[in-house]
């Protein structure tokens, strides 16, 4: 489903064309806030120029946000590695600067929420890192928790910031 967005805005799932710019807008990102591929971050995923392939699957979901026709954001939702069969995981939440502040990880965010409340999930992990303040501050509104340790197995370990939802 696209979602149309004020300010020529519009999110919508991610297709095999979008590989490469969402992975840039990642690694732009990532850089920006000095999440290093040898600390173990997203950018360091070696799926991360495939994230359609890797989302192409029935109980996982990314959506795109373009602006005035360009990929500047993405976040995705799929089940999480090697944890229990109820709990998906929030992944990749990516937005560059013209998207901030508009509330559209918000509405990204609930938008993968209600996806995995869907397809039956009743827990929703995720992890950051303490640079991310803003995120944190949106997971928290959102109704995540900290939780005192990592679930799963996301290769993420540089990402101290572990937080949980009851869906």
């Amino acid at each position: 489903m696209a979602t149309a967005l004020p300010l020529s805005l519009r999110m919508r799932p991610i297709t095999a064309q979008d590989n490469a710019a969402i992975a840039a807008v990642i690694r732009r990102v990532s850089a920006e806030f000095g999440l290093t591929a040898d600390k173990g971050y997203t950018v360091s995923d070696p799926n991360l120029d495939n994230l359609f392939q890797l989302y192409n699957h029935p109980n996982s979901a990314y959506w795109v946000i373009e602006y005035e026709g360009e990929v500047v954001g993405g976040g995705g939702i799929a089940p999480l590695q090697e944890g229990e069969a109820d709990v998906c995981e929030l992944q990749k939440m990516y937005f560059l600067p013209v998207l901030r502040g508009k509330g559209l990880a918000r509405q990204l965010a609930l938008q993968a929420l209600y996806f995995a409340r869907q397809k039956g999930f009743r827990r929703c992990y995720l992890e950051t890192t303490s640079t991310l303040t803003q995120a944190i501050a949106l997971y928290r509104k959102l109704g995540f928790e900290h939780i005192p340790h990592a679930m799963g197995n996301t290769g993420h370990g540089d990402c101290e910031v572990t937080m949980l939802k009851q869906l």
